[in-house]
């Protein structure tokens, strides 16, 4: 899959300097992030909907927009996959591949806050879990529930 991803990263880079009225994602670039951002909201939301509806042929086919367009994104902001495998490489050591870190292992701000800044706007610190488990795919084998 990420041999797929980096061949769309990059042919998306290679499409950003085409002409805007007969591509799409040097259109995308030409309207800038915000235009990207909104794009790739809309995908999202409809792979939840059609997820939702029990749509599987609907989801694949909005899935792949939706990586379409968070590639789009990935380019405009500077962000590689390889960047992003990195980071999914990092959380699989800490917690296992099927788990997602907790806000609490999120970097604090280094900006110190003066006196005017009030107690209200700063962040409240989350516990972090009791007990986490690694959750490890086997190949093969489901990780759905029996019933």
């Amino acid at each position: 899959m990420s041999d797929s991803l980096e061949r769309l990263y990059q042919a998306v880079i290679a499409a950003r300097d085409l002409d805007p009225a007969t591509s799409r994602t040097a259109r995308l670039f030409q309207r800038g992030p915000a235009k990207m951002a909104k794009k790739l909201a809309e995908e999202a939301i409809e792979v939840v909907i059609d997820a939702v509806n029990g749509k599987t042929d609907a989801v694949v086919r909005e899935s792949a927009d939706l990586l379409y367009n968070l590639t789009v994104l990935w380019a405009a902001a500077g962000v590689k996959p390889e960047d992003v495998w990195r980071e999914m490489a990092r959380r699989e050591h800490m917690l296992g591949i099927a788990e997602k870190l907790p806000k609490s292992t999120v970097k604090p701000p280094k900006a110190i806050p003066d006196k005017a800044t009030s107690a209200k706007a700063l962040p409240k610190a989350v516990t972090p879990p009791a007990v986490r488990r690694r959750i490890v795919a086997l190949e093969g084998r489901s990780l759905r529930k029996r019933h």
